[in-house]
């Protein structure tokens, strides 16, 4: 009986985090409220739960689910490494026009479902800081793994739109009328966060599964964060710190297993099981891969000039990109399963993995003036794509042309992933020389997506970005 009633509570917890967001703030009774927070965080296992929780909203999220409304395609959109098949729906269009306008759907739902996510992790770090009955273990390991994807999803926040609302309490009334925070102290959050999550993290899996958040998976976004900065040394010590890791990760020599579900070099994964639908299939799957048959529901492609890019030898054009002949596209073919209800999955949505700290690493050496550094970390990308390595095609590279080369090889590395290319693009400066020439329409504040109109009518105090 009182398990099926912490249950139960624990349901109305989640449903209560997860329906109340940074977009329509509304007031709840407070002393009911905590009271259900009492109960949820009253046990390790309903506490382990609500974590979960988070978990499988990532999955549902637009920003995370790897749909249509997600950064993957949308961001990817953006660059020059996805295109849309027809010009048909006009909020898609906007984004690989880069002509976003404010009152664009699309947008609005990563700038909701990210401060949904983030409006999460606030209510379940209140409600575990508040707990007398979950072990000191525990509770810090539980603690690092929210504090880990607040940072995350403001990572991509202050990356598409600049300066943002800086939101860390679920006090409606203050986030209602929240105005945008400083890129730099933004980062600063972030960087907080996550050494506070890599100090109290374990470095193995909770339950063995690569969906959770290990020590490893903060050391990754770490690095990755302070390339965004330039503090190349220390992206340098964390990305290192994750390939040292060489017990838990390695590169795939098969291409094909990369996307496995806990495959070993992944860093961190999401669950199609977060769904709690029959199908178990990723959405990244079900959305790129075109269907033989029913290929007419298709909406996104490859472009030529990325195809171009690769070597024809390279096993990532062999086994990462396929081809429909009724729509004569080229489409995204790292995950393999369109539709399946089996259990257990055998892919989960991939977010972090080792081949990209491998290019965060090289690109942090070669900014150190350490070219044989990253030319040595770019060989284990180019090596295991079956290409020959890069001091024998030009051993007498300089360091210009060194930078280049690695934001090439994760274009084609990273392709239909996160929106890594957008994000490179923008942060290196390259943005307009690469999409500008093919682009009457852009222009330098393209940059930065608008900030959504309609939370910008419910507060007064957002700004707009340039442009916009």
């Amino acid at each position: 009986m009182k398990s099926r009633i912490l249950k139960h509570l624990l349901t109305i917890f989640l449903i209560s985090i997860f329906t109340t967001s940074c977009e329509d703030f509304v007031e709840v009774d407070a002393p009911n409220n905590r009271l259900i927070q009492e109960q949820v965080f009253s046990s390790e296992e309903t506490a382990i739960s609500a974590m979960q929780g988070i978990y499988n909203e990532l999955f549902v999220a637009a920003f995370s689910n790897g749909y249509t409304s997600s950064i993957t395609l949308l961001s990817g959109l953006s660059s020059d490494n996805i295109q849309n098949i027809t010009s048909g729906n006009v909020n898609r269009m906007e984004f690989e026009q880069n002509e976003i306008t404010p009152d664009n759907q699309n947008n609005l739902e990563i700038w909701a479902s990210a401060y949904n996510t983030i409006y999460n992790t606030n209510s379940f770090l209140q409600g575990l800081s508040g707990s007398e009955n979950i072990s000191s273990e525990l509770k810090t390991q539980l603690e690092g793994e929210a504090l880990f994807v607040r940072a995350f999803t403001y990572f991509y926040l202050v990356n598409l739109y600049g300066n943002v609302p800086l939101i860390l309490t679920t006090d409606y009334k203050e986030n209602q009328l929240a105005s945008r925070t400083p890129t730099v102290e933004v980062y600063d959050q972030i960087i907080a966060d996550l050494l506070r999550a890599e100090e109290v993290l374990n470095s193995e899996y909770r339950d063995g599964e690569r969906t959770n958040i290990n020590q490893y998976t903060a050391d990754a976004l770490l690095a990755r964060v302070y390339l965004f900065v330039e503090d190349w040394e220390m992206a340098e010590n964390y990305s290192s710190q994750v390939i040292g890791s060489t017990s838990t990760y390695e590169l795939l020599e098969d291409p094909n297993e990369v996307f496995l579900a806990n495959s070993r070099e992944a860093i961190w994964q999401i669950s199609p099981l977060g769904d709690g639908q029959i199908v178990t299939n990723t959405k990244d799957g079900n959305l790129f891969i075109i269907d033989p048959i029913f290929s007419f529901f298709a909406i996104a492609r490859l472009p030529m000039d990325l195809l171009n890019s690769f070597e024809e030898n390279d096993k990532r054009l062999i086994n990462w990109i396929s081809y429909n002949e009724g729509r004569d596209a080229f489409f995204p073919f790292k995950y393999k399963i369109r539709n399946t209800n089996e259990v257990p999955p055998k892919e989960y949505s991939m977010v972090l993995r080792l081949a990209e700290q491998y290019l965060v690493r090289a690109e942090a050496r070669v900014h150190q003036g350490n070219l044989q550094g990253g030319i040595e970390d770019i060989n284990v990308i180019r090596k295991r794509a079956g290409l020959e390595l890069l001091d024998q095609t030009d051993p007498e590279i300089n360091e210009e042309n060194l930078l280049d080369e690695i934001l090439k090889e994760k274009r084609k590395e990273l392709f239909a992933e996160w929106g890594h290319r957008w994000l490179d693009l923008k942060r290196t400066g390259r943005a307009e020389a690469v999409l500008g020439s093919n682009n009457p329409l852009w222009e330098n504040t393209d940059v930065l997506y608008p900030i959504p109109e309609a939370e910008r009518m419910r507060n007064p105090n957002l700004s707009q970005n340039p442009g916009y």
